[in-house]
C-alpha cells in the first residue's frame, strides 16, 4: 500500500555483514556490541556453527578467533579464503611469533590480524575498513 502522499518511504542504507567467531561468548558480546552500529553483525562461538553459517548468508567480513576448542580460526581463514575469495578475512589471536603471523597473513590473504587484547576502536575500524576494501574488490571485479 502507498503512502497517501505518493512518495515512497526512504530506506535506510543497507549495513555491512560481519561474521564473528569466538569460542568466548563474553567477547562476542562485546565485539558485536561495539560492531553493531555499524555493521549487520552475526556469531558463531565455533569454526563448524560458522562454516554453516558461511552457506547460507554473504558477509563481507569475517572476523575470527585463531585457537578454539574444536577448530583452529587460521585453518578457517584458509579454507573461507578459498571458497569466498572476496571477502575479507581479520585474525584475532594472543600469539605473537612473528613467523606465525607472517605465515597466518600470507595463507590466508588476511586484511588484517589484531593482537589480543583488542582496542574495541581498532576492531572497528578494521572492520570499515575490510568492508571498503570488499566492495572496492567486488566492483573492480566486476568490470
Amino acid at each position: 500500500m502507498n503512502p497517501p502522499d505518493g512518495k515512497m518511504p526512504a530506506t535506510a542504507p543497507q549495513k555491512n555483514h560481519v561474521l564473528l567467531i569466538d569460542d568466548e561468548s563474553a567477547l562476542l558480546d562485546v565485539y558485536g556490541a561495539a560492531l553493531s552500529p555499524y555493521f549487520e553483525v552475526t556469531t558463531a562461538t565455533s569454526v563448524r556453527e560458522a562454516e554453516f553459517i558461511l552457506h547460507k548468508k554473504q558477509f563481507k567480513v569475517v572476523i575470527a578467533d585463531h585457537l578454539m576448542p574444536g577448530g583452529n580460526g587460521m585453518s578457517f581463514l584458509v579454507r573461507a579464503r578459498e571458497e569466498y575469495p572476496h571477502m575479507q578475512r581479520v585474525l584475532v589471536t594472543g600469539y605473537m611469533k612473528p613467523e606465525m603471523l607472517l605465515r597466518s597473513v600470507n595463507e590466508a590473504a588476511l586484511f588484517r590480524y589484531l593482537l589480543k587484547p583488542v582496542s574495541l576502536g581498532e576492531l572497528v575500524k578494521v572492520a570499515q575498513d575490510a568492508a571498503k576494501l570488499y566492495d572496492q574488490t567486488v566492483v573492480a571485479s566486476a568490470n
